[in-house]
């Protein structure tokens, strides 16, 4: 969680200061572990020297003499605490600050998180029902709150907890820096951020009457006591106070009692010997969500409104100053442990699940499998009509089929209004909750030569909610209809969230759509394996296209290839009951403890005989083989009604069709294994 105190802090444009500014670890209550260093790097370019104190507040004085001024923001964001862990190595978690919006917990829940410790940052996700339990959730209508959140660092005991660093008290944060659609920067408390950064802008300038104290204070989620303390101790106590405080729907400036500020603890009042103090509020969307988000030219006015404050002249646009903050990195870019046997897998199914596959628009997904593919495999791979990557090996007899699916559940452009409000179609069982109040990625169509282009954004947050899941699902990208339509955006195109893969403890792992990515992977890996000589029946291996929502990319293939196919193989999830929101009458399966072979689900069920013949070949490759029944339906569905049967060979997966869904490494190459097995097998 340190930050590195090398790193100089930069002049830089508005975009790129605020950004870094509203991305800054500064949990309430922990600021003190980035806050000196902090202070330390400020120190060039405000040409000042930042104290810091016992609270972690940071001061800088300038000018000498009278009149004496205050001007003050908060560095903290409100947050979580792990307040237990469980004797299946889960966290439990209590809010920590006070948040105002009403949908700040849920935003939380099935995402990716991070705990810190002392260590550094862990990556986590917090649980959420699984998509294809949905009839076993169909009363659970509240919005979720803190007392509602299980965090899943990949760990199954308190001591594989404790070997990550965790300890209760530890902070927990949503796992997300801030970014920029190009107009706005978004991000958790990006108003109250901004104010920090037009502070620091602000004092580099010559405070040209009497003395200014700039404080970047800690705990204003709990009253400001931070400040309290800083300016009561000082000379400056009963000085004029300005403080930049939280966004709001429109701009605020005035001067404001303790009974007109509820966030401002009056207490803070008395301790710096006041009535009153100016308030400094920038306009901003969303207010009090994970997607605040804050014009350039709101930044500007904040930063001129603060240097007036202070008493110095209006900074110009080179006065932002960047600082440095974490990075938080796809696994495909990690560098792996020398002894980490997983890191084949991982890198490979990274590089996948990093990549968006929105239904009717999965060929970045289909690029990449095929450049995967040993140069037999390539040889013979062709892309049917509907847009199936299918590789055809062995004599034609007996087609064996192992099919698993490029996309994922997402959305499409259904309506533009004319503010730029982008009205949404469902693609696959998305849970509504799970994306409202995110960040949205936008996919404009592939073009000729180049990059492909897309847009950021944001899943539109309701201003007010009692119920979990919305209705409808808006997204804005800061653009109005003319600009959309000016940039290539249509109707149809495809809509979802940026995508960053992480490793878990040990050999857990975590990314959105590995739900099929997996079994994407897990196929790739099988045919790796596979000497095409050695096959006396044919076999078909496909990744299909719009499985989610309809089993477009398998019909077409079942109206080619059905009636010739023996048995098809669905390589795709086996959504597990083994968390701790789900009932674990059905589905029950373990994370690590293999591949599973999905004997039942909705719409098909194997024959024992072909469930024989993968015990068999499991047996026989020393594969555990775990089995069960679980909801949703695959691919092989459209092929039993050419009479073949099909059945599940999958991983275990936990959160399915939310961006929380996890899985073990070891499933997914033992997946391999298996798979490799039974196409070896004579059907």
């Amino acid at each position: 969680m340190l930050m590195p105190a090398s790193l100089a802090a930069q002049a830089t444009t508005t975009q790129g200061a605020l950004a870094s500014w509203v991305s800054f670890d500064a949990p309430v209550g922990h600021e003190a572990r980035t806050t000196v260093a902090l202070g330390r790097i400020l120190s060039t370019p405000t040409t000042g020297a930042w104290k810091s104190d016992a609270w972690g507040n940071l001061v800088l004085r300038k000018g000498s003499g009278m009149p004496r001024r205050v001007v003050a923001c908060a560095i903290d964001r409100a947050g979580f605490a792990v307040t237990q862990i469980t004797a299946n190595g889960m966290l439990r978690l209590h809010r920590v600050g006070n948040v105002a919006h009403p949908l700040w917990d849920q935003s939380h829940e099935g995402q990716q998180l991070e705990v810190l410790t002392d260590r550094g940052a862990v990556p986590a996700v917090s649980a959420i029902a699984n998509g294809h339990f949905a009839q076993q959730h169909r009363n659970d209508s509240l919005v979720v709150t803190a007392d509602d959140i299980w965090v899943d660092v990949g760990a199954s005991s308190p001591a594989e907890v404790a070997a990550l660093g965790i300890t209760l008290l530890d902070p927990v944060q949503r796992r997300l820096p801030a970014f920029s659609n190009g107009s706005e920067v978004i991000g958790a408390q990006a108003g109250l951020r901004a104010g920090c950064a037009a502070l620091v802008a602000a004092s580099r300038g010559t405070v040209t009457s009497g003395e200014t104290m700039f404080v970047i204070a800690t705990q204003g989620a709990f009253g400001w006591p931070g400040l309290g303390g800083a300016v009561g101790r000082s000379e400056f106590a009963g000085s004029d106070i300005t403080l930049l405080v939280n966004g709001r729907s429109e701009r605020t400036q005035r001067w404001s009692r303790a009974s007109q500020l509820p966030a401002v603890n009056a207490g803070t009042f008395r301790a710096m010997r006041v009535d009153s103090v100016r308030t400094l509020a920038p306009k901003v969307r969303h207010a009090g969500t994970l997607v605040e988000s804050i014009s350039g030219n709101e930044a500007e006015w904040l930063s001129s409104a603060a240097a007036t404050a202070a008493g110095v002249a209006a900074p110009t646009a080179a006065s932002w100053v960047s600082i440095p903050v974490r990075t938080r990195q796809s696994a495909a870019k990690d560098t792996p442990a020398a002894n980490d046997s997983h890191a084949p897998t991982m890198s490979l199914l990274a590089k996948l699940a990093d990549l968006p596959g929105v239904p009717m628009h999965e060929w970045r997904v289909r690029e990449a499998i095929f450049a995967e593919l040993p140069s037999w495999a390539r040889n013979r791979a062709v892309v049917d009509s509907a847009g199936n990557l299918i590789v055809s090996v062995g004599p034609a007899l007996d087609t064996v089929v192992f099919m698993a699916h490029m996309d994922e559940v997402a959305y499409h452009v259904s309506s533009i209004a004319r503010d730029g409000t982008v009205s949404l179609r469902e693609r696959g069982g998305v849970i509504n909750s799970a994306w409202e109040g995110q960040a949205a990625i936008l996919h404009l169509p592939k073009p000729a030569a180049g990059a492909p282009d897309t847009l950021l954004g944001v899943f539109v947050p309701r201003d007010s909610a009692r119920v979990k899941n919305p209705r409808n699902l808006t997204a804005h990208f800061g653009l109005d209809s003319a600009a959309l339509v000016a940039r290539g955006v249509r109707v149809g195109q495809g809509v979802n969230s940026p995508k960053v893969s992480v490793r878990l403890s040990q050999s857990r792992f975590t990314g959105r759509s590995m739900d099929d990515r997996a079994g994407s992977t897990a196929l790739i890996m099988a045919v790796r394996n596979i000497d095409p000589a050695t096959l006396d029946h044919a076999v078909l291996f496909v990744w299909s296209v719009q499985e989610e929502g309809g089993l477009v990319g398998a019909q077409y293939v079942a109206e080619r290839h059905g009636v010739s196919t023996t048995r098809i193989y669905s390589i795709d999830t086996f959504v597990s009951s083994e968390t701790p929101l789900e009932s674990p009458h059905f589905a029950f399966v373990s994370l690590g403890g293999g591949p599973v072979l999905r004997a039942i689900e909705n719409g098909s069920i194997s024959p024992p005989a072909v469930q024989r013949q993968v015990t068999a070949a499991a047996r026989a490759a020393g594969v555990p083989l775990q089995r069960g029944l679980t909801q949703g339906g695959t691919d092989g569905t459209a092929f039993t009604f050419y009479g073949a049967p099909n059945t599940g060979l999958s991983w275990p997966g936990r959160y399915s069709h939310t961006p929380a869904e996890l899985l073990d490494l070891r499933d997914v190459e033992r997946l391999a294994k298996l798979i490799t097995a039974v196409a070896k097998q004579r059907p």
